[in-house]
């Protein structure tokens, strides 16, 4: 048994998976982090601190330490990583993990260095960076050395990645700031503007899973939810169909199309002709959208699959480069 543990972390702006070679999955908890205003101290994290979004009073704040993909509160997420490296690793700090994280492809310099020393302070022996769409790839076993043109789309709570992969790397690639949380906030100034109620990010995540669609709405369906009157604040409940919640969403779901197009239009030919041939590959929370593969299969033309658990793609390729470290050596970040 080794001493030291392998952790792979895919820290998303909804949640965040953990992987430990030899065990698997070990954590999947909501990227929320509950903290005391007046300590400053880390009160709840994942699913205890998601129950409190939106329901705290003045001294607590629960709050999303990822925005886009990429850290936006820096000591809160290190406070974060070191809650689940303690909680895979135990609380004895004398053999620390070695940890890879999953990043957006298109991270600046400052943004990687932020996630490194966050995650270095919260207890790593040592930390590496791969691109999440090529550790989406890697989980959706697509041969990504051989050279030939795989194209992959991962869409999370917080970013969309589409990347073009040959010869394991990165050919092309386009990340956008656009995710499930972009639905959900489109949701809600939907609700707004239509029915004048205020309501908050879980109503519009419920009603987007429940009853959202990317394409037409073949079978209407309804929900009641219950929100704030803009006007007059007090308590409102209303009707909201499948066809108001498709109707919301197009907008963010433009900016993605629009981006895979972009990838499209400056891939060479030949690797173009290869991924007309075998297909999109979608991934991601966002991916478990209904209708989303028949909705871009319909404006590119070419046909879009979803792989098996798309919301796992990433941290099981984390997991596959963890375990074969030296073939993936090339594709890591430091």
């Amino acid at each position: 048994m080794p001493l030291f543990k392998k952790l792979g972390i895919d820290l998303g702006t909804a949640n965040s998976l953990v992987w430990e070679v030899g065990q698997g999955l070990v954590l999947n908890e909501p990227t929320v982090v509950a903290v005391s205003l007046e300590d400053n101290k880390v009160l709840a994290v994942g699913k205890e601190a998601k129950q409190m979004l939106g329901r705290t009073p003045e001294y607590i704040v629960a709050r999303r330490p990822m925005r886009d993909g990429v850290i936006a509160d820096y000591e809160v997420t290190e406070a974060m990583l070191r809650f689940y490296i303690k909680k895979v690793c135990g609380s004895t700090t004398l053999f620390k993990p070695e940890v890879l994280i999953c990043v957006p492809a298109g991270v600046t310099q400052v943004e990687q260095r932020a996630v490194i020393d966050a995650t270095m302070s919260a207890g790593a022996r040592i930390a590496y960076l791969i691109d999440e769409p090529l550790a989406a790839a890697i989980g959706a076993q697509i041969p990504i050395s051989e050279p030939s043109g795989n194209m992959i789309v991962d869409i999370g709570g917080g970013s969309c990645e589409a990347a073009v992969i040959s010869l394991g790397g990165v050919v092309n690639h386009r990340s956008l700031r656009v995710g499930g949380s972009k639905l959900d906030e489109a949701i809600s100034a939907y609700l707004r503007k239509k029915h004048g109620v205020l309501v908050g990010e879980q109503t519009s995540e419920t009603l987007k899973l429940s009853i959202g669609s990317a394409g037409p709405v073949k079978k209407e369906k309804s929900m009641e939810i219950r929100g704030r009157d803009a006007v007059t604040g007090m308590p409102k409940k209303v009707e909201v169909t499948a066809s108001q919640v498709s109707e919301a969403i197009q907008e963010p779901l433009a900016q993605i199309l629009n981006a895979m197009k972009e990838v499209l239009e400056e891939t060479p030919p030949e690797l173009v002709s290869d991924i007309v041939e075998k297909g999109i590959i979608l991934s991601g929370g966002t991916a478990l959208l209904a209708d989303i593969d028949k909705y871009l299969t319909k404006q590119l033309g070419v046909v879009c699959h979803i792989v098996d658990e798309p919301l796992a793609a990433v941290i099981k390729g984390t997991g596959m480069v963890l375990e074969n470290i030296d073939a993936y050596r090339r594709s890591l970040k430091k």
